[in-house]
């Protein structure tokens, strides 16, 4: 499986190189508080939610599914937790989103698709063709950190969408997790694939969690940013992304 592995790695430098392009540049993805109508053709908010993240939510189960891994009950396991995030993220996020007549540039849509595309890819591969996987003390590490990330992440989308429902203008988004840090939500979904990436203990999962960090941080620090720039009052102690730290 030398291909495989070769590839992945070469993935995973992508990725690393991305999120320092990301930084440094202080490139600003075009969707959501960032919209603008600069980066071509646009579709409504809701349905690029759909598509972007349509690939992982079909691709990783299909790849288990049809590979030659004994389908037991630590494989039905990493299939519920993913589709449990992806069917979500799929189709129940764009159904509460607030974002009427928001649109986001279809390069985006493109873009994101690809990139749950290859990382569909990687972790369904791996799991299906090259892991022994079993249940172990990583395990239950695993399934504590997901379901505490999924918990902070789902929990600072619903107050995020609560606000944008109660007042069309944008607010200061308090409580919680928002006391420390202005993107729980991104911090949320890092801490979900770090715990992923414990139960299924591969270089695919690890991947995933490290492509979800390279991808979140740099959209976090806009979103910090910009909170800052449109709120004179905005917390001066409150960080990006990671509580007292960053």
């Amino acid at each position: 499986m030398g291909w495989f592995y070769n590839l992945l790695f070469l993935w995973i430098f992508t990725g690393l190189c991305t999120f320092i392009y990301l930084i440094f540049s202080k490139t600003i993805a075009p969707y959501g508080r960032h919209s603008n109508s600069k980066w071509g053709i646009t579709i409504d908010n809701r349905w690029g939610w759909f598509w972007m993240e349509l690939p992982a939510l079909v691709l990783m189960p299909v790849i288990v599914l049809i590979s030659p891994v004994q389908k037991n009950e630590i494989i039905i396991l990493i299939l519920s937790l993913w589709i449990l995030h992806y069917f979500y993220r799929t189709i129940l996020f764009p159904i509460k989103l607030k974002t009427k007549g928001k649109k986001m540039p279809i390069v985006i849509v493109i873009s994101a698709f690809m990139f749950n595309l290859f990382n569909g890819f990687f972790v369904g591969y791996e799991i299906g063709n090259i892991s022994q996987l079993d249940f172990g003390i990583n395990t239950i590490i695993g399934l504590i950190i997901f379901f505490t990330g999924m918990y902070i992440n789902r929990s600072s989308d619903n107050k995020l969408i609560s606000l944008r429902k109660e007042n069309k203008e944008y607010q200061i988004p308090q409580g919680g997790m928002f006391n420390y840090i202005s993107c729980p939500n991104h911090f949320g979904e890092i801490i979900e694939w770090i715990g992923f990436a414990v139960i299924v203990f591969n270089l695919g999962a690890l991947s995933f969690a490290l492509w979800t960090a390279f991808n979140l941080i740099p959209r976090a620090l806009n979103h910090h940013n910009w909170y800052i720039n449109y709120f004179k009052e905005y917390p001066d102690k409150r960080k990006a992304v990671i509580p007292y730290i960053f």
